[in-house]
């Protein structure tokens, strides 16, 4: 389970979409108070936080779209509430960019 911390646009097709359908998970357990990785770091991170989760959907979406993408999963903004901003990491930008590039994708970090 991960939020990349990395201009979307610099993601692969793979990590994008897969941080996408994440988002939403995560987004759910916040939201509806699922139990299944609720205690999951990258869920951790992100309680409270919410208007900053919703602004990385929106990031995602804009450049699904781009690919071609037809994004139908949209969140209810409602819940947006919260930080806007993230500031706590598993890893630093910097050392996810390192694991993107270990992992010998197409991303372009």
């Amino acid at each position: 389970m991960r939020i990349w911390d990395i201009s979307p646009r610099k993601l692969c097709r793979n990590h994008l979409l897969g941080e996408h359908r994440e988002l939403h998970a995560i987004w759910s357990i916040l939201v509806n108070g699922k139990t299944g990785y609720s205690r999951h770091p990258e869920t951790l991170r992100w309680k409270g936080k919410l208007a900053g989760l919703y602004i990385r959907h929106r990031m995602l979406v804009e450049e699904m779209g781009l690919r071609g993408y037809c994004h139908k999963s949209g969140l209810n903004r409602k819940y947006a509430l919260g930080l806007k901003k993230q500031s706590v990491f598993i890893d630093p930008p910097a050392k996810q960019a390192e694991i993107l590039r270990n992992k010998k994708c197409a991303c372009k970090v």
